[in-house]
This record gives C-alpha cells, sequence and structure tokens, in this order.
C-alpha cells in the first residue's frame, strides 16, 4: 500500500513541480526533459535489443512512442491552462473508457453514465471557462485509451519491458529537436532546469520503480483499482503546491470519475482491461 501511494503522490507531485518551470520552458520544454529521464530509465531497465526487432514488432512500438509523446504534452499543455486537478481527472476518462468498452453489462452502462454526467458538470459553461484546456485534457485521456491498446500489442511481441523501453527511447529522440529549439529560444534558469529535472525523476523514475516492486506484492488488477484515486491526488497536490482550487462541484464530478472507474475495474470480467498497461503509460 504505501508503495503505491508513493507511485501515485510522486507522480502527481512531478506533475505540480513540472508546472513551475512552465513559465520558463513551457509545457514543451518539461515535457522534453521528461521525456528524456524516462527513456533512460527505462533503457536501463529494459535493455531493448533494437537491432533484432523485426518490422511487425517495431510498428507498434513506434505507435506507442508517439502516441506516449503526445500523452504527456497534450496533459501538460492542459495542466497549465485548467490546473492539474481537473486535467488529470479528465485524462483519466481514457482507460475509463477502455474499460467499459464493448460492454453491455448494466452496472457498465451506469458507470459511464454516471461519467459522462461528471464530465458536463467539470466542463459546465462559466465566464472562466477554458475550452481548449479542456480538449487538451480530453485528448490526453484519448491518447491513454490508445496507449493501453498498444501496450498489449507490444506486451504480447516483445519480452519484459523491451517495447516499452524502445517505445520511451524513440518518444525521448523524437523531442532532441523540440528541447533543442526550446532551450536555445528560452535560455532556463538552474530553477526551471531544476524543476524539469525533479519532474522526470519524480513522474519516470520513481513511480516506475514502485510500481515494479507494488506488483511483487499486489495483484495488476488491485493495484489498477487504487490508482484510480490519483485524480484524487492530483487536486490535493495541486491545492497544497500550486495553490489550485476545486469548488465543490468539482470536487464530486472528480469523485464520481474515481468511483466509476474503480467500479468498472473491479467488477471486470476476464482479462485485465489494462492495468498493467496503464502502470507503464503513467510511470513512463
Amino acid at each position: 500500500m504505501a508503495l503505491m501511494l508513493g507511485s501515485g503522490l510522486s507522480n502527481q507531485t512531478g506533475a505540480s513541480i513540472a508546472a513551475l518551470a512552465f513559465p520558463v520552458l513551457g509545457p514543451a520544454g518539461v515535457v522534453a526533459v521528461r521525456q528524456w529521464v524516462a527513456a533512460i530509465v527505462l533503457g536501463a531497465v529494459g535493455r531493448p535489443r533494437l537491432r533484432h526487432f523485426t518490422a511487425a514488432q517495431w510498428r507498434p512500438v513506434l505507435g506507442l512512442a508517439l502516441v506516449f509523446a503526445a500523452m504527456n504534452l497534450s496533459l501538460y499543455a492542459a495542466i497549465e491552462r485548467v490546473g492539474l486537478g481537473l486535467a488529470v481527472t479528465l485524462e483519466f476518462l481514457g482507460p475509463l473508457t477502455v474499460a467499459l468498452a464493448g460492454s453491455r453489462r448494466r452496472i457498465d452502462l451506469a458507470c459511464a453514465l454516471a461519467a459522462a454526467g461528471a464530465v458536463v458538470v467539470l466542463t459546465r459553461p462559466t465566464p472562466s471557462t477554458d475550452y481548449p484546456g479542456i480538449g487538451l485534457a480530453l485528448l490526453a485521456a484519448v491518447c491513454w485509451g490508445c496507449y493501453i491498446l498498444l501496450n498489449r500489442t507490444v506486451g504480447a511481441r516483445l519480452p519484459g519491458l523491451e517495447g516499452s523501453a524502445a517505445a520511451a527511447a524513440v518518444s525521448g529522440a523524437l523531442y532532441l529537436p523540440v528541447g533543442a529549439w526550446v532551450l536555445w529560444r528560452h535560455p532556463p534558469t538552474a530553477a526551471a532546469l531544476g524543476c524539469a529535472l525533479a519532474a522526470g525523476v519524480l513522474s519516470s523514475a520513481v513511480p516506475f520503480l514502485c510500481d515494479l516492486l507494488a506488483l511483487r506484492r499486489v495483484p495488476a488488477h488491485f493495484f489498477g483499482v487504487f490508482m484510480s484515486v490519483n485524480p484524487v491526488f492530483a487536486a490535493l497536490v495541486g491545492l497544497v503546491v500550486l495553490g489550485q482550487h476545486l469548488d465543490t462541484a468539482a470536487w464530486l464530478a472528480t469523485g464520481v470519475i474515481v468511483a466509476a472507474n474503480a467500479i468498472a475495474l473491479t467488477t471486470a470480467r476476464g482479462p485485465a482491461t489494462g492495468g498493467g498497461s496503464r502502470i507503464r503509460a503513467r510511470s513512463a
């Protein structure tokens, strides 16, 4: 339990620290640094044998790398506009949709309707509603759903963590020109660069290691259910670190989405609906 709690809090704390670097590096610059950290960490652990990959193995790996890159950029851009709590809550619609897709059970229909109602509450028109930010968070949700599905394919075609490590390496390479351009146009201060590096460690290295250790002690299914509380962690960390406040309705809507995600995973039939893939997605 302590490892899973540490993983979630580290991930969201890393995202909040990343936001502190946005005024200097912007979301793209911070994501570039995070991708490089993820590539180093996963490369050291997974040790992918890239020369031995076949074309059938490379195709999903490349797709995974592109989705990974787009997911983190859209999420960080959303955090800059709408705040950590709201962005992460909307992003969780991705795995929830994957968990509910194709189901005809009444409990899953109820979860889908409850989540849809919560989204309506979260995105309700107000004078300060940032629709581009909401759109970016929903794009991150789509990317997360695609990441889970692609990770299944990669896991089936490549042993261990080789596929995820290769995807992280490709994603990090894609961000080399982006990061170089951002750092050249906006020379980073020591504080901003430190925040970006800390975000990479806290949102990539620490959760990844905690997840590996936790999965040796608890079933992946239980882990996936526990990770459903991440939107609550995000809202709390956003409040404490960034001073971002959610109103009562937003807190209730967040709770509904967390509950819908947990119920969908708890009552799922057959193979896990992406719990293991989700772990890799949020740790990478």
